[in-house]
């Protein structure tokens, strides 16, 4: 449940700052009045996401008859869903320093169409979101059927940074989001490894893969699948004692390349010259700036 958790604390984080920059600018333009828009985009975009979980809870249960086809089905979702994640993951950690005056950009740019724009910006930049999180979700909460709990646990984890979101935006917390997007990157990208893994098992059990039967090792009498750490293991990265040499080789192939990719340190830009003084001057993203708006939402006006 931990896993699931995770995901709706990330990418509910994500939203949340998205809003709160929409929000601030309007408060700090005095142009309170297209508040209405941007909530009318946010609640379209979460009754859109939804739509898709349930969509794809249908696919799985009511559509296909078949279990290989359910087994395919799932499969499929889970390689997107590590797609998502991982686009997710690392766009994040590109755009974090300039997320924010990207968006005021835009919403700029809607503000003077008209209302529809305002609320399609506002749609747009949330929506992304909402139809990640309820892929990622339906894939990483598999074997889970009839459980409730990986459910609770990623409405704990959205409300939770609705109320982190809300934090920041009042100034009553700062939190290094730089560090916060990294320890939880680092995390999702083996929750997406363990994703893959049961997509591979999943890929053998309809056919499409050989090796079903083909264990990598067995540690079962170590790692008794009945208690609760094995669970535990289990249910955040899909870490079980006896799995098939195809599975292992997709997880260590995943995990390894993307999370040394990941951690990678960031190329530092070259200072400034003088000659570029005047540009940075006239409001320029600078480093310091950027920076500022990675680790905190915009203040209260």
């Amino acid at each position: 449940m931990f896993a699931t958790y995770l995901i709706g604390l990330r990418e509910g984080l994500e939203a949340t700052l998205v809003v709160s920059i929409l929000v601030a600018f309007l408060v700090k333009s005095q142009r309170r009045d297209r508040l209405p828009q941007v909530w009318a985009g946010v609640g379209l975009a979460v009754a859109l996401s939804v739509l898709f979980g349930w969509l794809i809870e249908y696919t799985s249960t009511s559509l296909l008859s078949r279990s290989e086809d359910r087994e395919l089905f799932e499969a499929i979702t889970s390689v997107a869903a590590v797609v998502f994640v991982t686009w997710m993951i690392f766009w994040m950690r590109r755009a974090a320093r300039s997320i924010a005056g990207e968006l005021r950009g835009k919403l700029t740019e809607a503000l003077a169409v008209g209302s529809l724009a305002v609320a399609g910006m506002a749609f747009l930049a949330v929506v992304r979101e909402g139809l990640e999180t309820a892929l990622i979700f339906y894939s990483a909460a598999q074997g889970a059927a009839g459980d409730s709990g990986p459910l609770l646990a990623l409405i704990g984890g959205i409300v939770t940074a609705v109320v982190l979101g809300v934090l920041l935006y009042a100034s009553a917390l700062r939190i290094n989001l730089g560090k916060f997007f990294t320890w939880t990157g680092a995390l999702l990208i083996l929750v997406a490894a363990g994703i893959l893994k049961y997509g591979v098992h999943d890929f053998q059990e309809a056919g499409v893969l050989p090796g079903l039967n083909d264990l990598a090792f067995d540690i079962t009498s170590t790692l008794d699948p009945t208690t609760w750490y094995a669970a535990l293991l289990a249910g955040m990265f899909n870490v079980t004692p006896a799995p098939t040499v195809l599975e292992t080789i997709a997880w260590v192939a995943y995990a390894v390349p993307v999370l040394l990719l990941f951690l990678r340190p960031a190329r530092r830009k070259p200072a400034p010259t003088a000659t570029t003084t005047t540009v940075t001057e006239r409001g320029a993203d600078t480093g310091t700036e950027a920076e500022a708006e990675a680790e905190a939402t915009p203040q209260r006006a």
